[in-house]
């Protein structure tokens, strides 16, 4: 079958390799559609990937097969494909089955292979039902959706002010999920004109540049003087932390859902004190927060397809991440590699 493997030497590869062995207790997924994720990119970039490695894992796709010890599914049948967990862990337990330490298999950033593939074989766990109105495009970003669903909702607050730092495909979901969620004013900070036009698309009240206009300035204004009551930082840029332990109001919540992989200094501390202010990080999604952000797609509320840049066959990943995504150009990279629905 084809696929795109990372080799140390070359980097991202096409190549044909041999067809996956279906142990019994594994379903076959035919891949649909695939997105490229900024956590794909960050392994490829980091110099630790292993040899050999498929990433990939927001997909779409379809189940071609499964395991003679596997019941319940339907040859055809629509699905996206989250991590699996144990259940009984003390993370489990808590509310956190995205940190199970004890069962946690997940496709292309984990143990299992990933769908830059034409196929790729997961646990029935795995599965997530796409439903009925819903494409195969959307359904591969309902992660992305998700993820910034995970941050909102670490975050804690229910509603009122909100800052954006970042216009990725995260920064952009969170924006539309605000605002489907009551938040108010809602604005995103992003120095990438056509991102900040998204933005607004999305639903931002105002969309900022952070390098040429201040942000100190107009959170004193569109907050009266209070500061956001919600931070999320989605941008991966260190700076950003400590502008906003500024920007912040007193008891308001700084969410960290992008990944830092720097240091970071604070100039000053003693905000947190002054403030008190929450700050914590986010990390991955549940199941429940994929099958809320498909549902939204199946209403209508949300189509996360203006988020796509580059629309692709898989074959051309190679070309398109030394030209687009490692670059900085591409905003959302979706790989089209089955038919789509």
């Amino acid at each position: 079958m084809k696929a795109v493997v990372y080799r140390r030497a070359q980097g991202l590869i096409a190549e044909e390799i041999p067809a996956l062995h279906l142990e019994d207790e594994m379903l076959l997924i035919r891949v649909v559609n695939t997105g490229f994720c900024g956590s794909d990119h960050s392994l490829i970039e980091s110099g630790f990937l292993a040899d050999g490695t498929i990433l990939g894992h927001e997909a779409s796709g379809t189940i071609a097969g499964w395991g003679n010890q596997v019941r319940g599914f339907t040859e055809g049948a629509r699905v996206i494909i989250r991590p699996t967990f144990c259940g009984k862990c003390r993370d489990c337990r808590t509310g956190r089955p995205y940190l199970c330490q004890e069962r946690r298999r997940t496709i292309g950033i984990g143990d299992l292979p990933g769908a830059f593939a034409e196929y790729i074989k997961v646990y029935p766990q795995m599965a997530i039902p796409i439903p009925e109105g819903v494409d195969s495009r959307n359904a591969a970003l309902a992660e992305t959706f998700a993820a910034a669903l995970h941050g909102i909702n670490t975050a804690r607050n229910e509603g009122g002010s909100v800052l954006v730092m970042g216009g990725g495909p995260i920064g952009l979901a969170a924006v539309r999920l605000l605002k489907l969620l009551g938040f108010a004013p809602i604005v995103l900070s992003e120095p990438i004109p056509g991102k900040r036009d998204l933005g607004k698309r999305f639903g931002a009240d105002h969309a900022i540049d952070p390098r040429s206009e201040d942000l100190g300035q107009k959170t004193r204004e569109w907050t009266h003087g209070i500061g956001f009551e919600t931070i999320l930082e989605c941008s991966g840029m260190a700076e950003n932390v400590p502008a906003a332990f500024e920007l912040i109001s007193s008891g308001g919540s700084l969410c960290m859902i992008s990944i830092v992989f720097g240091s970071i200094t604070l100039s000053q501390p003693m905000l947190m004190n002054f403030k008190e202010f929450r700050f914590t990080g986010a990390y991955s999604n549940t199941h429940e927060e994929n099958i809320r952000c498909l549902t939204w797609m199946a209403e209508g509320k949300i189509d996360a397809r203006p988020l796509i840049s580059d629309l692709i066959p898989l074959e051309a990943l190679p070309r398109v991440y030394k030209e687009r995504i490692n670059p900085g150009r591409a905003v959302k990279v979706m790989l089209k590699i089955g038919e789509e629905f």
